[in-house]
């Protein structure tokens, strides 16, 4: 081959290199399948998921102890409240008991009761114009068991009925049983009578 004075070839040896044949040359590759082609996808997304669940595997752990603790936390607060207003109401019911306690007690105190005393001086005066009247009811209080019983005539002032007088509250009780006993109505407490009881009868 030679080379003009222009540097191009005038001539050369033509070989298989000069006459190519038609058609693509070189390395081909063949139609790939689909399988083939998602391959990397699914690859992506598996470790894409993978990263996610230890990630939230994280973070769930740590927000579960927060919540537990958050939750104790609440759980004594709210608590105490409630022993608290246990204890009030305990306090409540053993002061009630003591007041109950109490106010039976009062209501069990037996009270003093007065007795009848057939020993207590009596004395029946006569107000009427009835001799021997007052005798009369004196052996009545005597055959009761009265053993210290007088009668005696009115002078003075004079009441407007039949009556039971009586000094002293501790002879109550037995002005009213003598008043039982002569069947009279009215007894009542007087100051300034000569015995204990006195029976005025003015009918």
């Amino acid at each position: 081959m030679t080379r003009d004075d222009r540097g191009n070839y005038e001539s050369y040896q033509k070989d298989a290199f000069d006459n190519p044949p038609k058609g693509p040359i070189g390395v081909h590759r063949g139609n790939t399948s689909l399988l083939s082609r998602s391959i990397p996808y699914v690859i992506v997304i598996i470790v894409a998921v993978l990263a996610g669940l230890l990630v939230w595997g994280f973070y769930s752990g740590e927000l579960q102890k927060t919540f537990t603790g958050h939750s104790q936390s609440q759980s004594q607060t709210v608590s105490a409240p409630k022993t608290e207003k246990k204890k009030v109401v305990k306090e409540d019911t053993n002061t009630k008991s003591d007041t109950d306690a109490s106010t039976n007690k009062q209501q069990t105190t037996p009270q003093p009761t007065q007795q009848v005393n057939k020993q207590t001086a009596v004395e029946v005066i006569n107000a009427t114009n009835t001799s021997g009247y007052a005798a009369k009811k004196k052996a009545v209080l005597d055959q009761a068991g009265y053993t210290q019983v007088t009668a005696g005539n009115a002078s003075g002032d004079l009441p407007s009925s039949t009556v039971v007088w009586y000094q002293n509250d501790t002879d109550k009780a037995t002005a009213q049983d003598v008043a039982n006993t002569l069947g009279i109505q009215a007894i009542e407490q007087h100051n300034g009578i000569p015995q204990a009881i006195v029976v005025m009868l003015l009918n």
